[in-house]
């Protein structure tokens, strides 16, 4: 088992240069006396026309242009109806405006641009190094109404939770503030994403209480969990082949499952038995594939999440069910 150290400084893996931008255009090619709103209904025009892809924190072109101009002008990204009727310079807009050609030409999710990705309010430090998070366990670790399922299976002897493919460690320090009383192992394969995950244990005050362990699967963690949180890879080989450019710009480690998207699946089912304590449980994430997920393991006992794609995203079970 391979710990990182978390005492080291804060710059000790530090991140990588954010990458030089386009020259902004030249005067003239956006419109005079925007207003915020009016600049970013123009900015999401662009997008939409330019038929980029999104799913990285937002899901349709004014979303995705609200974030970016909102960002780029310095201000808070949830306060579009506040600021909606202020005026912008023709200076500034070209700006906005140079961002958003940036995100068109080269097809970088929103998140690598502007450094950050939210999480159920909780912002996050992410880079090129892993996947732009975006995991619908958040939802039952942030969100009091949803979190009850969850809720349910846990208990005050629930003491130990890991999260299996950290990536930015965001689902590691979302439970650890859902939990206060928990201690939280964060573990991955890939010593880039683990550095990603050290910014944001840092960042977020929690390391006494997260630990990041690097590991394939779980063959480097010898301890029994509670709870085990994964979001694993598991994007099907057809799907893989047909990903938008934003979803390849991502590590493809951490997306493709094989050829029926179960691959890392197996073995987790496989091995958690003996890594999970004698009322443990798994909660498991398998976004669109599960037909995939039935057909593999068709005798399995699993109960089914509600988050706000529905009840088929992600699924719990339990150490007595995957030990049948």
């Amino acid at each position: 088992m391979t710990d990182i150290d978390l005492s080291e400084p804060a710059d000790a893996h530090p991140p990588p240069p954010i990458p030089p931008v386009a020259s902004p255009p030249p005067p003239g090619s956006v419109p005079a006396g925007s207003t915020v709103l009016s600049l970013v209904e123009a900015m999401a025009g662009r997008l939409q026309e330019a038929g980029v892809a999104f799913g990285h924190g937002t899901t349709n072109a004014h979303d995705e242009a609200a974030w970016l101009t909102l960002w780029k002008l310095g201000l808070p990204v949830d306060a579009l109806d506040e600021v909606a009727a202020s005026p912008v310079s023709a200076e500034r807009a070209r700006l906005v405006e140079a961002v958003i050609e940036e995100r068109i030409s080269t097809r970088q999710p929103a998140a690598y641009i502007t450094r950050e990705a939210w999480l159920q309010g909780v912002p996050f430090y992410v880079d090129e190094r892993c996947i732009v998070p975006r995991s619908f366990i958040a939802e039952l670790l942030g969100d009091p109404a949803l979190g009850m399922q969850l809720d349910a299976w846990l208990g005050a002897d629930t003491h130990h939770v890991l999260d299996l493919c950290t990536g930015n460690g965001s689902l590691a320090v979302l439970a650890a503030m859902a939990y206060p009383e928990v201690d939280v192992d964060a573990a991955d394969i890939s010593p880039d994403a683990l550095d990603v995950a050290r910014i944001n244990v840092q960042r977020h005050g929690l390391g006494e209480r997260i630990r990041l362990i690097a590991s394939d699967g779980l063959t480097a963690l010898p301890h029994r969990y509670d709870l085990i949180l994964c979001n694993p890879p598991y994007v099907n080989a057809k799907s893989m082949a047909t990903l938008p450019q934003e979803y390849r710009a991502e590590p493809e480690i951490a997306l493709a499952g094989g050829a029926d998207g179960m691959d890392f699946v197996r073995r987790l089912l496989k091995d958690a038995p003996n890594h999970l304590t004698p009322g443990g449980v798994l909660l498991l994430e398998i976004g669109n594939e599960r037909e995939f997920f039935e057909a593999a393991f068709p005798r399995l006992e699993a109960v089914w999440m509600e988050v706000s794609a529905g009840a088929d995203q992600v699924l719990l079970v339990t150490r007595e069910a995957l030990g049948r």
